[in-house]
């Protein structure tokens, strides 16, 4: 079990409480061991008469500013004294929400504290979206005045949206919370590392965005060599940032893919296994492949700044970072759509009241998918390539739209002469597959090499990818969060808000986003800020479409907010669903279950005749009686 039990009769331990707020302590922290490495290498540094800040002094500090942060929000006392041998009455918080706020080891709340981070993320690239469509609204420079200002702010909105909100929202963050409760687990396989990942996230948010302090970087989100080591000492920043944002992730995948592997319940097979686990799983092997060979690149990348080893320049090789990117960069989509994939087909089911539709081709779908993300990557380069080595690239990427197409087979045959409940998740389960059908339609052109080398660097490109990352995964995000958030929360939301919203977010949407294909038609270029005259009007309309699309997004979160506080009392399984997270209370306890669940039949299984999916046997629910009443061990 996850903790000890404490028996009613005995004395609770004396809890040591940090000085002040764990997170006020890791920012003063952070502060301080910026400061301590950025001295030491200052006095090494052989080179005198320079800045107190330089690129080495600045790389070496934030290291220290990194171990200082993850240190004062409770690592020390939960993780560092614990394993040199230090006794210490630490102990984490079970109630309240100062929980939030601190380093934890209940996946439940690390996966709260990866959806507020995800937010939070969200927002920060959101509002510099606004500041971004404010620029364009107009042909020449106005709020940016140089551009590689502006350039500096699509980097930063890229590499926040990407790193922060799409990798960390569905896995780290539904991942967290959920799978272990999917699966009949009463925790995760390595709690403690998951409890220091989490920290790595607003780690690595404040970091990009505070990046131009150190210089203007007009890589954007790509980082870009030897593009990259022409800039200022910002793109330092980025590096480093993104180095925290991926160790997160792959943190997380190897926690969900262990816990997958050795922790599910009796019964529950690899047949049994939730469509929303698969995904995990699928998308967990993807990041442990490719994540460090971006990692990698990465810091190829920071040493040829540093330094310079003159990787990729002229004497090394100038288009080698190009393919090290990309080869992890189309993976990185699958790694975002693979969880919204098995999303889809986990609330489908359960508003039409029936039987997933070819189960096992839904889970074949996502393990073809994941092996052929790694051979697409170089449509990406068409512009570069030489004839003979883009047809088999071009061949691969329209394949994979085959297994991919399996999600829409299940989800569409499940819904098939169905009574399907028109609920606010599943509006926005069916506004998520209609707008990944167009980020995919409008990708089939990008996978025509002749087509590619007129639209390329166009923003037919820009809608394509927006399209394909916000209108499936952050639309499915919001799914999962309305579908999943009686049980998080024990409270209901309002229908009416939420399909109102709903179809305001799909309306504003759609009217900013299929505009861009239209621009990229007439030639308007993406990384730009001043453009022709003849493209303001239709950027202008844009824009206030724009506008209202990031109204609507903050209409959710605030609806959302409302019901986890305020709204109605929400029953224990207000969905009739069979999967075991909710077979607990809302929301569930400590230890997930009261006793360790069984299994004993498929999940999917609707109808007249429904089986039982999950018991309880009574000798367990006593036996457990008594190991509480004894004060048992946990795990």
């Amino acid at each position: 079990m996850a903790q000890a039990l404490v028996s009613p009769t005995s004395s609770p331990k004396p809890r040591t409480r940090a000085p002040m707020p764990p997170v006020l302590r890791g920012f003063l922290w952070a502060g301080i061991g910026f400061v301590i490495m950025n001295v030491i290498v200052d006095i090494v540094d052989p080179f005198r008469g320079h800045s107190f800040v330089t690129g080495p002094s600045a790389t070496f500090g934030w290291v220290g500013a990194v171990i200082g942060w993850l240190l004062g929000v409770g690592v020390l006392e939960g993780v560092v004294l614990p394993m040199f041998g230090f006794r210490t009455n630490w102990q984490e918080r079970t109630t309240g929400w100062k929980r939030y706020f601190e380093y934890s080891t209940d996946h439940k709340v690390i996966g709260l504290q990866y959806l507020g981070s995800a937010l939070g993320g969200f927002l920060i690239a959101g509002f510099i979206a606004m500041l971004m469509r404010w620029e364009l609204m107009s042909d020449h420079l106005t709020i940016f005045h140089y551009p590689s200002n502006y350039l500096s702010a699509v980097g930063i909105h890229g590499t926040i949206m990407m790193f922060s909100v799409a990798n960390v929202a569905l896995l780290g963050g539904f991942g967290n919370y959920m799978v272990p409760i999917m699966i009949g687990a009463r925790g995760t396989a390595f709690p403690k590392l998951s409890g220091i990942s989490v920290w790595l996230v607003p780690a690595g948010i404040l970091t990009v965005l505070f990046s131009p302090l150190l210089g203007a970087w007009t890589t954007g989100w790509r980082g870009y060599e030897p593009l990259a080591s022409q800039d200022a000492n910002g793109i330092l920043f980025y590096y480093l940032g993104v180095a925290a944002l991926t160790t997160s992730t792959f943190i997380v995948a190897l926690n969900m893919v262990t816990t997958i592997m050795f922790r599910r319940a009796p019964g529950m097979t690899w047949g049994r296994l939730p469509l929303f686990a698969w995904g995990q799983v699928t998308v967990g092997l993807l990041v442990l492949i490719w994540i460090p060979e971006i990692q990698t690149t990465f810091v190829l990348g920071l040493l040829e700044k540093l330094v310079p080893f003159n990787f990729f320049t002229a004497t090394g090789s100038v288009l080698s970072y190009l393919e090290l990117f990309w080869l992890f960069g189309h993976p990185e989509v699958y790694m975002i759509a693979v969880p919204a994939f098995a999303l889809w087909n986990e609330i489908i089911p359960v508003m039409a009241q029936k039987s997933l539709f070819a189960r096992e081709w839904a889970v074949i779908g996502l393990v073809f998918v994941m092996m052929l993300s790694g051979l697409v990557w170089a449509h990406h380069m068409f512009t570069n390539m030489r004839n003979s080595e883009i047809l088999p690239f071009a061949f691969f990427t329209e394949m994979i739209s085959i297994p991919t197409g399996f999600a829409y087979m299940a989800g569409i045959g499940t819904m098939w002469r169905g009574k399907v409940r028109l609920t606010t998740p599943m509006l926005l389960v069916l506004m998520s597959m209609f707008n990944f059908l167009i980020g995919g339609l409008t990708g089939v052109f990008l996978a025509d090499p002749i087509v590619n080398l007129q639209l390329h660097d166009t923003f037919w490109v820009v809608g394509h990818f927006h399209y394909t990352v916000i209108g499936s995964v952050v639309f499915t995000a919001l799914a999962g969060l309305y579908y999943w958030l009686p049980k998080m929360s024990g409270r209901m939301y309002s229908e009416f808000w939420g399909k109102f919203l709903s179809i305001a977010l799909f309306l504003f949407f759609n009217l900013t986003f299929s505009q861009f294909f239209l621009l990229g038609l007439h030639g308007m270029n993406r990384w730009v800020p001043a453009y022709p005259a003849y493209l303001q009007p239709m950027n202008f309309e844009v824009s206030i479409f724009a506008f209202l699309l990031g109204f609507s997004f903050v209409a959710h979160f605030v609806h959302v907010i409302w019901a986890w506080v305020k709204g109605p009392k929400a029953a224990d399984n207000p969905w009739q669903a069979r999967t075991p997270e909710w077979f607990t209370s809302s929301p569930p306890p400590r230890e997930n279950f009261p006793v360790q669940p069984e299994i004993v039949s498929s999940l999917y299984i609707y109808g007249a005749q429904q089986p039982v999916a999950v018991q309880m046997s009574a000798q367990q629910e006593l036996a457990a009686a008594s190991d509480f009443n004894k004060g048992g061990d946990s795990e």
